[in-house]
């Protein structure tokens, strides 16, 4: 199985790359060896449905999501939805995202967007026919201090969020 994780955040001082870290960190310790793919690395252009998606930083992440057998993005929330950053890559590799399972870590700032993740997940099941993890992780500021995420029952569900979409990746492809 090999799992992407995606940094989805610009933010030098990201929360979501944290939970990202922490993914990377669960997986390895499970004895995989998942891609990291940090959106803040590449340069992408916006989407303009032409010449962007022939960019060579968006072929390199197309290349990384077609060979996942596993994504976990990781996302910063702002506005009541996932970051723009995020959306674009989406747009960028549109079908690299065919039929895979994807899991979702969330920052966000306050408790009342717990929902937003909700229409990115389900764009990536109706156009791409992504099988979205059923629970993803959705963390205020209140998880993490001090540069890194301090809250235990956070780190416990990351860790069930990566380990659900390698499971479900391989039930997938092994029915």
């Amino acid at each position: 199985m090999n799992p992407l994780l995606i940094s989805a955040s610009l933010n030098p001082a990201s929360n979501s790359r944290l939970l990202a870290l922490e993914a990377q960190r669960v997986l390895a310790a499970d004895g995989l060896a998942p891609a990291f793919l940090d959106l803040r690395d590449l340069s992408l252009p916006p989407c303009d449905g032409d010449a962007a998606c022939r960019h060579p930083q968006a072929a390199r992440a197309r290349a990384l999501i077609a060979g996942a057998g596993a994504i976990v993005a990781a996302t910063p929330v702002y506005n009541y939805d996932a970051n723009a950053a995020l959306k674009n890559l989406v747009e960028l590799t549109g079908e690299a995202w065919e039929d895979k399972v994807v899991g979702f870590l969330c920052a966000a700032g306050s408790e009342r967007s717990y929902m937003s993740i909700m229409a990115l997940a389900s764009s990536l099941m109706l156009d791409f026919r992504c099988v979205i993890v059923p629970r993803f992780v959705y963390a205020t500021d209140a998880a993490f201090a001090g540069g890194r995420l301090r809250d235990p029952e956070i780190a416990r569900r990351v860790a069930e969020c990566a380990r659900a979409a390698v499971r479900l990746a391989w039930a997938v492809r092994n029915p």
